[in-house]
């Protein structure tokens, strides 16, 4: 059974500010890959962290909503986790 959820991601965008949409669509086409289907990409922009967090002063935030069964979520966070510029996620479900 699908259900609809919203992934926030944290990219780290540092030193690929000009490439930032081709990191946001390949993120979304690993999630594809791990059984999401997409509904909208927003994208939040890039934001300053309150504390340096694993030598990263900010990061630029987009919102994934998306539709997945249940047991997906676990399969994206694990491919996601790989990805050397993910710097956090964290999913939740609408509705």
């Amino acid at each position: 059974m699908s259900r609809k959820y919203e992934g926030l991601i944290v990219l780290n965008s540092k030193g690929q500010e000009d490439s930032i949409n081709d990191l946001v669509s390949s993120v979304a086409k690993e999630m594809e890959s791990g059984g999401a289907k997409m509904d909208e990409i927003q994208q939040l922009g890039r934001r300053k962290f309150a504390y340096n967090a694993r030598h990263l002063e900010g990061g630029h935030y987009v919102n994934y909503i998306f539709e997945a069964d249940p047991s997906a979520i676990e399969a994206i966070q694990g491919k996601l986790s790989l990805n050397g510029s993910v710097h956090l996620q964290h999913y939740q479900r609408l509705g």
